[in-house]
């Protein structure tokens, strides 16, 4: 797990497989948007925003969400 004291942040252009590698704590947001085959090679290559609008979220919305809990103190 990366050390999150450096305030990560990511945008809807970051690959999934780039965000689990920056976090894998993250997964259960991604969990709850839907996406379920996180193993899967085409996720590891989809943008979050790419993610967010196959499963009828909002990208702005959902790279927030990722970010605030990036930023969060351990």
């Amino acid at each position: 797990m990366a050390d999150t004291a450096t305030s990560v942040q990511v945008d809807g252009n970051t690959m999934i497989g780039e965000l689990l590698m920056i976090d894998q704590e993250v997964v259960p947001i991604l969990l709850d948007i839907g996406m379920h085959c996180l193993g899967c090679p085409s996720s590891q290559m989809e943008t979050i925003a790419e993610a967010a609008m196959v499963h009828g979220y909002e990208p702005d919305e959902v790279v927030a969400r990722i970010n605030t809990f990036l930023s969060r103190e351990k």
